[in-house]
C-alpha cells in the first residue's frame, strides 16, 4: 500500500474466523517488523495455537526469537 507516495506494508492478525484482531503498518518487511507485530498481537491476545503465514522469511526469523517456531504453518496465501 502507499502512504503519501511512499511503499508501507501492512501487517494483519485474524482469527480462526477471519475477523481481524491486529494490524500494523511498517515501512520496511524484515525480522524487526514481524518481531514488533508479533510482540504487539501476543501482548493483546496471548500465545496461539497455531500460527499460519505465508512463506515470507521475517516471519519464521521471528518466530526462532520467540521459541515458538514449531507453531507456525506456512502456505502460499
Amino acid at each position: 500500500m502507499k502512504i503519501n507516495g511512499e511503499r508501507h506494508y501492512l501487517w494483519r492478525a485474524a482469527d480462526h474466523e477471519g475477523e481481524v484482531l491486529e494490524s500494523f503498518v511498517t515501512k520496511r518487511r524484515d525480522r524487526t517488523a514481524a518481531l514488533k507485530f508479533l510482540k504487539k498481537a501476543m501482548k493483546r491476545y496471548g500465545q496461539p495455537e497455531v500460527i499460519v503465514t505465508d512463506k515470507l522469511r521475517p516471519y519464521g526469523a521471528a518466530m526462532k526469537v520467540f521459541g515458538n517456531a514449531w507453531k507456525q504453518e506456512s502456505g502460499r496465501w
